[in-house]
């Protein structure tokens, strides 16, 4: 299936298994490592988000947001609604299998509010934090294009 022109996709593989991607996904201490965390109940539909991956020149991070989990099939899509600047993001993350590792989708919706490019640069940030959470390696510094 290809996404429509007013989605943005960001591929990534990964050495290790779709259901430890899934957990670096979905359980609060592992998001922790590269993202955010999160509180409150996966099953009420809706979880409080802090995201921690970008802190200010004065330590501080923005305020928790309420996101809406519209899809959760374990441990191979989750769909969210994160509300942003007056608008909520749709993100689409699905994971299969390949080879011995796994590869991970993720789709954003598009809005307009934000530049594709500028998105485009924020996950593939994200998804590197994501990797070098699992590998042990450093946090990749945020290097915006332009």
């Amino acid at each position: 299936m290809t996404a429509p022109a007013e989605d943005l996709v960001v591929r990534r593989t990964y050495p290790d298994p779709v259901e430890d991607i899934w957990a670096a996904l979905t359980e609060s201490e592992r998001l922790a490592r590269w993202y955010g965390t999160w509180t409150g109940d996966p099953s009420t539909g809706t979880v409080s988000l802090t995201v921690t991956g970008e802190v200010d020149a004065g330590g501080e991070v923005d305020d928790p947001v309420d996101v809406t989990i519209e899809v959760c099939e374990p441990p191979h899509r989750l769909v969210v609604l994160v509300p942003s600047g007056g608008t909520a993001w749709h993100l689409d993350v699905a994971l299969s299998a390949h080879g011995d590792g796994a590869e991970l989708v993720l789709t954003q919706r598009l809005d307009g509010t934000v530049p594709r490019e500028d998105l485009a640069a924020g996950w593939t940030w994200y998804l590197a934090r994501l990797a070098a959470a699992q590998s042990g390696e450093p946090m990749p510094p945020w290097e915006p294009a332009g």
